[in-house]
This record gives structure tokens, sequence and C-alpha cells, in this order.
């Protein structure tokens, strides 16, 4: 079997890469638009994101055949080329534990702002029960007499 070619493999590294800095960047503005509260906007961050997620896996596909590669017999243009390629390959590490890191607090602030949004609901609910009482049948505004015999 002839093994895959070196400058595909650093090619695939540096896609992959370029993927996880374009993750990391929407994941940004994801947090933004959620601070904000808008979902609109947020939806289409998700999608793109989603868009990403899918090209980053087809990128971890081409390089299924590396490995079961042993690093050390790959024939390497020169021992800078390998070096940058190993360099690449540990970033896109750090980045996708960076990635990981902000999707875990982007939904801690997605359950906190839904909390806020449910405890502000059933505030307005509260204030509209209390109106109700207060506008409620037990006065007749209109006439002016209190109607004693309404169970409400």
């Amino acid at each position: 079997m002839i093994a895959p070619s070196t400058a595909r493999l650093a090619d695939l590294i540096e896609q992959k890469h370029d993927l996880f800095l374009q993750l990391r960047d929407l994941g940004y503005r994801q947090l933004a638009l959620i601070e904000e509260g808008d979902m609109t906007r947020l939806l289409r961050v998700l999608a793109g994101k989603q868009r990403l997620l899918a090209a980053l896996q087809d990128v971890e596909r081409a390089l299924d055949p590396f490995r079961d590669e042993d690093p050390d017999r790959r024939t390497w243009q020169s021992p800078e080329e390998r070096a940058q390629c190993a360099q690449r390959a540990s970033e896109c590490e750090s980045l996708l534990a960076a990635v990981l890191e902000q999707e875990r607090y982007s939904e801690a602030r997605m359950i906190a702002c839904r909390e806020e949004a449910a405890i502000r609901l059933r505030a307005m609910e509260d204030w509209g029960q209390a109106g109700g009482a207060y506008r409620g049948d037990a006065v007749d505004c209109v006439s002016g007499e209190l109607d004693l015999t309404s169970e409400g």
C-alpha cells in the first residue's frame, strides 16, 4: 500500500486548524447573541457552526488513512515542515478544548437566560392575576357599586 503523502497530511491539518478557528470565532459571536437575547441571529450562527462541524467531520474522515501510520516513518520535505504540521496539530487540540469550553459556557448562559425569562413570565402572570383581582367583578366601575355576591 502506498503511504499517503505528508503534503496532504499537512494540508488537512491546516484545514482542521482553520475550521477550529472559525468555530471559536462563531462561539464568541454565539455568546454575544445569547447575552443580547437575539435568537434570530443566534440561530443563523448555530447553522453556520453546523456547517463548520460537517466540514470538520469531512476533514477527520480524510485524516483516517494517516491514523494507522507510524509518524516516525513519514517522509517530510524538511524538518521544518514536520515541526510546523506538529505545531498546527497541537494548536488544533488546544482550539478543540477552547471550543468545547465555549459550548459549555454558552449552554449554561442559555439555561440561565431561560430561567430568568421564566421568572419574568411568572412575575407578569402574578401581576396579571393581582391586577385582575383589582379590576375584577368585585367593584362595578361604571355604577360605583360594590358586588358582594361574587366569589372571585
